[in-house]
């Protein structure tokens, strides 16, 4: 009897253990760290290798009013590099045909004019038909409105905050995220 009643609870109770390790893998929300990419010279790069860092996502053009910004962007990384923050490059045609050029051409543009060292990577879509699925998952805080549009995302993966195209990488709201993103 005590066999059968012992037998009964460790029953009971791995179920419960099962029951409440499948809530929680349920309750886990797909992470932008969850992603590889593809980088600008065709590897494909587990954005794992950046856990415990922060990104700030930006589509880049290299034919648009606000292309300067890869100056600002560029000193950003250096800047913050060192303290956890990763900018990420991500090209896109998807306004004003912006970015026309292959990778190979945007990667040379981008070294030689701006001296881009931040990690860059291939071009994809930032909204509509064929979407990249960082930029679904970007998208949770508003599809960018045109290129340059930037997005913060925390240590853990999530996204925290989007900046307009107008917000340069030299404004204090911008780095006020990024400082507050970094003490969490």
């Amino acid at each position: 009897m005590n066999r059968i009643v012992v037998a009964l609870i460790a029953l009971i109770g791995s179920s419960l253990f099962i029951g409440a390790a499948t809530a929680q893998q349920k309750e886990k929300k797909m992470s932008i760290l969850d992603l590889s990419v593809p980088t600008i010279d065709g590897e494909q790069k587990a954005l794992s290798t950046y856990k415990g860092k922060v990104f700030l996502v930006v589509n880049v053009a290299s034919a648009c009013g606000f292309t300067p910004q890869y100056t600002g962007l560029e000193k950003l990384w250096q800047d913050y590099k060192g303290k956890g923050l990763v900018v990420m490059g991500f090209p896109s045609n998807d306004f004003g045909a912006q970015e026309p050029g292959s990778e190979a051409e945007i990667k040379q543009f981008c070294s030689t004019k701006f001296h881009v060292t931040f990690p860059m990577f291939a071009k994809v879509k930032t909204k509509g038909e064929g979407q990249a699925l960082i930029y679904k998952m970007l998208a949770t805080k508003g599809e960018p409105k045109w290129n340059f549009h930037k997005y913060l995302v925390g240590k853990d993966g999530q996204v925290k905050a989007a900046f307009a195209s107008s917000v340069t990488p030299e404004s204090a709201e911008l780095r006020n995220a990024i400082d507050a993103a970094l003490k969490e």
